[in-house]
């Protein structure tokens, strides 16, 4: 196994967007943490997922609850910093979404209710069920070796060529088949 400072390079040298997972605590205020590991899952059904160190203080409050994942924009540097220990005034400004407390300003949102935790070592894996998705023409801040970015412009226009899952080519067809892995279980109605 590579020496944990290695292996932190190694995960930094992944350039990812920043995110702050917010929802209500038990009282109903709202509360937030900055992340980096946010990732895609499913559209069918529609899954995210967000990875959180087992001792923030947001998995006691995310516990079995909705939350939302903030996508912040360039702009926001400030609240990146806020929700990653280093409180900024003023601080950032809240809306209510559809199911849990969100950031104003951000350049998506993406509203969740719990689907599944699982163990991830000293991280806890959160997948949520997507209910509802705001996208905004704000430029995403990045995150990359440690540091906070912004995108730069175009190295090229080629999008994914060779890829079967392509914007540019319209993603999976319709007569696209996949085997699965393990069926799902099929959740109790509601």
């Amino acid at each position: 196994m590579p020496a944990p400072e290695i292996l932190r390079s190694a995960f930094n040298s992944f350039a990812s967007g920043v995110t702050v997972v917010t929802c209500a605590r038990e009282d109903g205020v709202p509360h937030g943490a900055t992340i980096s590991a946010f990732t895609a899952v499913s559209t069918e059904p529609a899954l995210c997922q967000v990875t959180l160190t087992r001792t923030a203080k947001v998995c006691t409050h995310l516990d079995g609850r909705p939350f939302a994942v903030n996508v912040l924009a360039a702009d926001q540097l400030r609240t990146a910093l806020h929700f990653a220990g280093r409180p900024r005034d003023p601080e950032p400004e809240w809306t209510d979404g559809p199911v849990a407390p969100v950031l104003t300003g951000t350049a998506a949102t993406i509203s969740c209710t719990p689907w599944r935790t699982y163990d991830g070592g000293d991280h806890l894996i959160v997948l949520g069920e997507v209910v509802d998705a705001v996208v905004t023409a704000a430029e995403p801040l990045v995150y990359h070796g440690g540091r906070f970015r912004e995108l730069s412009a175009l190295v090229s226009d080629v999008h994914w060529q060779g890829s079967m899952d392509s914007p540019s080519s319209g993603w999976f067809d319709a007569s696209t088949t996949f085997t699965r892995l393990r069926p799902h279980l099929e959740r109790a109605a509601s």
